[in-house]
């Protein structure tokens, strides 16, 4: 939904005008499973991506809060610890964003992951799964730092004592995930322009080739939708990062409470 809505120029069928609709006309004219279209290939990156995300997280939240804080919990040590992970995470899920946006886009004409992979590779080359990157790196890192701190703040709140307390965990994750993803949409619209390399967008400002660039994007899209165009989507992505958010943090706190407490009883 978020991919759809944040489209320049869609085709008339795939004006929506919000996120219910556009969810209802979806499963009613491309049938039940389209929504889930890429689900695929973000489990297959979203393992070591998240696995990388987490470790270098708490290595140098622990290393960093001991320099600013000894013995208390740095924000500023979450947040450059957030945004230092987000350079691992991004570097494997980046290839991973571009295959999956180009198979949810309306009348996608790639009909596999596969051959989505094959097709981006044979006519852009390699260089076009990265062609978002930094611009991923532009909108992840003040978005993980966001979401590090707002979450850690919470935690000070709802969980003083660092315990593990499931609502606690969901109820910081999600809104953590609502805050930053708000704040981080006007570069998530320029990350789906440069991946999805939307063709009715830039055949009516005469571009050719490819766009790259975040410069390049900014200026398409002011070009095309003004101001309001940056926050194209901006429901549906608050929609998707809040559950998004709250379940990443609930599963983490949960497996290192189980794995911590099988260490200590051993």
């Amino acid at each position: 939904l978020q991919t759809r809505m944040q489209s320049l120029q869609p085709d008339p069928k795939a004006q929506y005008r919000g996120v219910y609709e556009a969810l209802k006309r979806m499963v009613l004219t491309e049938g039940f499973w389209r929504p889930l279209r890429g689900i695929n290939v973000t489990m297959l990156g979203a393992g070591p991506a998240h696995a990388l995300y987490f470790a270098c997280y708490e290595k140098m939240k622990k290393s960093l809060s001991d320099v600013f804080q000894p013995g208390g919990n740095s924000h500023l040590a979450n947040g450059i610890a957030g945004s230092v992970a987000t350079l691992l995470h991004d570097a494997v899920m980046n290839p991973a964003e571009v295959v999956k946006q180009r198979l949810q886009m309306f009348n996608s004409p790639y009909t596999s992951v596969l051959g989505c992979v094959r097709t981006v590779h044979r006519t852009e080359g390699l260089a076009a799964f990265y062609r978002s990157y930094t611009t991923q790196l532009t909108m992840n890192v003040p978005f993980q730092a966001i979401h590090f701190i707002t979450y850690e703040l919470l935690q000070e709140h709802l969980n003083p004592q660092r315990l593990y307390q499931p609502g606690s965990h969901v109820v910081a994750g999600a809104v953590a995930g609502a805050v930053a993803a708000a704040a981080t949409t006007p570069l998530d619209v320029c990350k789906t322009l440069l991946n999805t390399q939307e063709n009715t967008a830039l055949s009516s400002l005469n571009v050719r080739g490819h766009l790259s660039g975040m410069a390049n994007a900014f200026s398409t899209i002011y070009q095309l939708g003004g101001l309001p165009g940056f926050f194209k989507g901006v429901q549906a992505r608050v929609i998707y990062q809040m559950p998004s958010t709250a379940i990443a943090w609930s599963v983490y706190e949960l497996f290192k409470y189980l794995l911590s407490r099988q260490a200590l009883e051993k």
